[in-house]
């Protein structure tokens, strides 16, 4: 028997499986896609090759290019834009790493407290996650970003508003700044150059700005994997996790399986309570099962209510699968009459935070995810037909997708032309926003998941969210000097993904409780987005989730294995640190 198996090697599930390791325990990592061990040999910059969503080595789909990607039901306009693999959906993040706004925690008294989602606050106070931020931003390490060209475009456009630029990590007014992010900062030649032989570690170190976040990251090349620029978990967490005994006194390797789609979470009851006791998953055609003193589900927003709803585990207040937020995205670009840089560098690495509303990131893109962006509207085409939904506000014309020639003519200036802003709405928990099971045909690994979108019913206050934010993105855009600017209306495009499985302090509306287990079951934790209390004000929810997850595997060390804490008693090693990456070339890796 396991002491913990944990289910998903995604954003959550190697944070919990590291830490547990790190203290000695026998962890079991399982994650149902492919595991890109080498990934300079597997992996292109070619962005069909990487995003195709049916044959992308990034999609939702085993290892096995040449098998279908499984398939999900979302009968509304939407894109659910998650990954399988090792790494999970962190593979294709920019690593933004900001945190949560204070406003979402309970305790919290400032002149906005009633301008958030006053119903879903997490069960505790934004300072006893503090230690926990500060914890992962050591690990990873979180960096302030790497900026260009396009950055100081974003901010001559932000200094337009009357907005402070922000000093602090947390978040305390409306204010712009660059990114906190999990991107390790240029180093040697890196940044200084074009020529390929000067590009190579260690003579490069850090981010190389070739612009391409979206297709993972093998660079610098020559890196050990725990040296890759970008901080995603298959470069981050797993290497600490597969290599616990060298950095960690009385630390144990985590086994990792991939390829290893878990299909069902088996309980029993004792005395009187249902527990987990283990799982089984499918390998090619071959089942196996492991039992464990606990089981951490860290499947992700959409996965682990299919996981919990296929293995007949109890939904007593209905919640399970509910409240599923997206940070109800939109899309605002400028197109510029001079140089902006827009496609080079590091993806992400400006904000504005707009509390209690939401924020907006700059978003550099390479030419075909840029034409995707501009093309994915609930308006219709623009200027042609509006769905009921076109828009009008600072921007040209009614809002939709870019078509045809408007958008031969919009590329046609050139992708060092444009400057593009993700719009970030700080959107309401919504019980109707949804997983279920589908009623479609069941595929090789049981039923699939059903995500449903009251597209068109959102709440006043998300609505009120999202048309401020996408005319401050307007605005911005505007004031750096742009001579067109399009709103796209975005369907919902499912990346920033939470709370399908939620953290309340009420029994009436979460799924797990304030530890991080689950009301329902004993021994089963949710240690990933979906365990997520709201969405957060609208900032990237990668951090937040990383921090709950090691508070959560403190729990889990004190609940089952009478342990002590360990996140206030001593100092995280680095994801960097030189016996990692010694012990990994000891391993192949």
């Amino acid at each position: 028997m396991r002491d913990v198996i944990v289910i998903g090697a995604g954003g959550g599930g190697p944070v919990v499986a590291k830490e547990l390791a790190a203290q000695g325990l026998d962890v079991l990592l399982l994650e149902a896609g492919p595991r890109h061990a080498k990934p300079r040999e597997e992996w292109t910059t070619f962005e069909d090759d990487a995003n195709n969503p049916l044959t992308g080595y990034l999609r939702w789909g085993p290892s096995d290019r040449d098998k279908p990607a499984w398939y999900r039901e979302w009968p509304q306009n939407s894109f659910v834009w998650q990954l399988s693999g090792v790494g999970g959906t962190t593979q294709h993040f920019y690593g933004n790493y900001p945190r949560a706004y204070p406003g979402v925690f309970e305790g919290y008294d400032g002149p906005d407290r009633n301008g958030y989602d006053v119903d879903h606050r997490f069960p505790f106070t934004y300072g006893e996650l503090v230690p926990y931020f500060e914890w992962v931003e050591a690990t990873m390490p979180v960096m302030t970003a790497a900026m260009g060209h396009k950055e100081q475009t974003f901010f001559r456009g932000a200094e337009t508003l009357g907005l402070p630029v922000q000093t602090t990590k947390t978040t305390h007014r409306p204010s712009y700044r660059p990114q906190e992010n999990a991107i390790l900062q240029p180093g040697g030649t890196a940044g200084k150059t074009a020529d390929k032989d000067l590009l190579v570690y260690p003579k490069a170190t850090g981010c190389t700005f070739c612009g391409y976040c979206f297709q993972g990251c093998m660079r610098p090349n020559g890196a050990p994997r725990n040296q890759f620029a970008k901080r995603s978990t298959d470069n981050s967490y797993v290497p600490m996790a597969l290599t616990a005994e060298v950095w960690s006194r009385g630390g144990k390797p985590v086994e990792l399986i991939a390829d290893a789609f878990v299909t069902q979470v088996h309980t029993e009851k004792r005395h009187g309570v249902l527990t987990a006791t283990g799982v089984t998953w499918r390998s090619g055609d071959t089942e196996h099962r492991e039992d464990a003193r606990v089981v951490v589900m860290s499947g992700g927003c959409t996965e682990n209510p299919r996981l919990w709803f296929s293995s007949g585990l109890p939904n007593p207040n209905g919640w399970v699968g509910r409240g599923y937020t997206d940070h109800f995205f939109d899309w605002v670009f400028g197109v510029f009459g001079d140089y902006t840089g827009n496609p080079k560098g590091v993806g992400s690495s400006a904000r504005l935070d707009y509390p209690p509303y939401g924020g907006l990131e700059n978003v550099g893109l390479p030419p075909a995810l840029a034409a995707f962006a501009g093309t994915l509207s609930d308006s219709g085409i623009r200027g042609h037909y509006k769905n009921g939904r076109g828009r009008t506000g600072p921007w040209d014309g009614p809002a939709g997708r870019v078509m045809g020639p408007e958008l031969k003519e919009v590329l046609s200036h050139g992708m060092d032309r444009l400057l593009s802003v993700l719009v970030i709405t700080d959107d309401d928990v919504e019980a109707q926003n949804r997983v279920t099971l589908s009623a479609l045909p069941a595929d090789e690994n049981g039923p699939i998941p059903k995500v449903t979108f009251k597209q068109r019913q959102r709440t006043a206050r998300t609505l009120r969210n999202r048309e401020f934010m996408a005319r401050k993105a307007a605005e911005l855009l505007r004031g750096a000097g742009a001579e067109k600017v399009y709103r796209i209306d975005w369907a919902p495009l499912i990346l920033h993904v939470q709370s399908s499985m939620r953290m309340g302090s009420s029994e009436q509306n979460s799924v797990v409780d304030p530890r991080g287990e689950t009301r329902a079951v004993k021994g089963l934790f949710i240690a990933d987005n979906s365990a997520l209390s709201n969405g957060l004000g609208g900032p990237n929810p990668t951090l937040t989730a990383q921090a709950l997850a090691t508070r959560t595997a403190e729990k889990i060390f004190a609940t089952y294995f009478d342990g002590d804490p360990w996140v206030r008693s001593s100092a995280p090693v680095v994801s960097t640190d030189p016996r990692i990456s010694v012990r990994l070339a000891q391993l192949g890796l």
